[in-house]
């Protein structure tokens, strides 16, 4: 067993250096990593620095699903949080509860705002205001510890009980002549300030900005005149703000005359959406609202997890979190986080061994140990839900984040795991089948990794290391 810290002393001939130690100190100097790796009964094949604490980046999203499974029923359609449309007055309002996969493209099938579009046609040819109301949730947009830079960008979009086309505006892009600003088309929502200019060749190096609350993106950069057309995706700080506006479109679309303009309703963050602050008090909900004109079912929740841990979409795993949250609490983060804690102390992971800010990873200030990490994986494989949870894992060589990694080795679709990338952090946790055919369970993180470096090559071949002789 290779347990306590990484020798950084060169192995002598005599003493050849232990193959996953040398594949480990491949990663940049200063790289600070642990990695745990057990067998089917649970002993230790390796050990190391098990007990500190690692940014686990979108290994969070390990144990927001995992909660998810053991407190949501994942396997029917999604009626309670779908959207629903109701009239007051003349007044449209557009409620979410939740619901991560709403969606106003053209071609929407299953899931679309246009059905509630439809619904409104089919009672009324005149509306004043369209309100978009996210009030199932506290108003909590963003993560506590997320970086502010990542707010413009699909992968730090605003979390809102009313979500559509996963928070994101679409921009398409087109090169111009030489010497020219490119094309950036858009719907409308943001006004767009394009600085960019088209350059020979195939390159593109466009950047996409805005400050936080500003509806104005700078697009600057390059954009090579024969470069092949890629969207944008930008992310917006009111989603309800943006669903109500979707939805207006829509109605016109269906011969809906509106009068008004979009307002939103919100429900202010409140001591009392904390349990540590309740003190046992009931948690605060959204008064009853009047009966809905319509109401979506979505598809069920395992679908959406399985996309949240195949391509690790942070939007989805918070709005898991949130939804954890509203099964017992107000829907608040810090009720996602008690359902998570409680959740592993039942496991006895002890609480030093982590802290979690968010319910996607994109918190700097989330922290959890390798061992800890090791024995939720192992919780789960004895649940009911264990399996189906398992396969919303990425499959090395196959599929997800994963699908170009290990592919021709001996891991190809036999490591199934989340992988987690964040500032000077990477992570990879799960399982995979060794040499022998036993099933091995592993945590891995590296923090600390330096600008100009990366730990994933060290950590793939530490694991193929482990993989080769159990």
């Amino acid at each position: 067993m290779l347990l306590g810290l990484l020798l950084a002393a060169p192995a002598s001939a005599e003493s050849p250096p232990d193959p996953v130690a040398a594949a480990l100190a491949q990663a940049g100097p200063g790289t600070r990593i642990g990695l745990v790796v057990v067998d089917e009964q649970g002993h230790e094949i390796v050990a190391i620095r098990p007990d500190e604490r690692f940014m686990p980046a979108s290994n969070t999203k390990i144990f927001t699903t995992a909660a998810a499974f053991a407190t949501l029923d994942m396997t029917a359609a999604d009626g309670g949080g779908g959207a629903e449309v109701r009239l007051e007055g003349r007044d449209v309002v557009l409620v979410g509860h939740g619901d991560a996969r709403l969606s106003s493209a053209p071609d929407c099938r299953v899931d679309c705002l246009a059905a509630l579009a439809d619904a409104v046609a089919a009672r009324t040819h005149v509306v004043h205001d369209v309100i978009g109301d996210d009030s199932a949730f506290p108003d909590e947009r963003w993560p506590q510890g997320m970086s502010w830079n990542n707010q413009a960008g699909r992968y730090g979009t605003a979390v809102s009980a009313l979500t559509i086309d996963d928070n994101v505006a679409e921009l398409a892009v087109t090169s111009g002549a030489i010497g020219t600003p490119p094309g950036i088309g858009s719907d409308g929502y943001y006004r767009i300030e394009n600085r960019a200019i088209t350059v020979p060749g195939a390159r593109s190096s466009l950047e996409v900005t805005r400050l936080p609350g500003s509806d104005i993106l700078q697009i600057t950069g390059s954009l090579g005149s024969s470069a092949t057309p890629r969207p944008l995706f930008v992310g917006i700080d009111d989603p309800a703000h943006r669903a109500a506006w979707r939805l207006i479109r829509l109605l016109r679309a269906d011969g809906v005359r509106v009068t008004g303009t979009v307002t939103v309703r919100h429900r202010p963050l409140s001591p009392s959406d904390d349990p540590a602050q309740r003190s046992g008090a009931p948690a605060p909900r959204p008064p009853a609202p009047p009966a809905a004109l319509a109401r979506l079912a979505p598809p069920p929740l395992a679908e959406d997890a399985r996309l949240t841990n195949k391509v690790s979409q942070n939007l989805h795993a918070e709005l898991f979190l949130r939804r954890v949250a509203a099964a017992t609490g107000s829907g608040s983060v810090a009720d996602g986080r008690a359902v998570v804690s409680h959740m592993l102390g039942d496991i006895g992971i002890a609480r030093w061994q982590y802290d979690f800010a968010d319910g996607s990873g994109m918190s700097s200030y989330n922290r959890v140990t390798p061992r800890a990490t090791v024995a939720l994986l192992r919780w789960i494989t004895a649940q009911p839900w264990g399996a189906a949870w398992r396969t919303t894992l990425p499959v090395g060589g196959v599929d997800g984040t994963l699908a170009a990694r290990f592919h021709g080795t001996p891991l190809d679709g036999r490591l199934f795991a989340k992988t987690g990338s964040l500032n000077a952090t990477s992570a990879v946790s799960g399982y995979l089948t060794g040499a022998s055919g036993h099933v091995l369970t592993f945590a891995a993180f590296a923090n600390d990794v330096p600008g100009d470096a990366s730990a994933i090559g060290a950590i793939d071949q530490a694991l193929l290391a482990v993989a080769a002789s159990h």
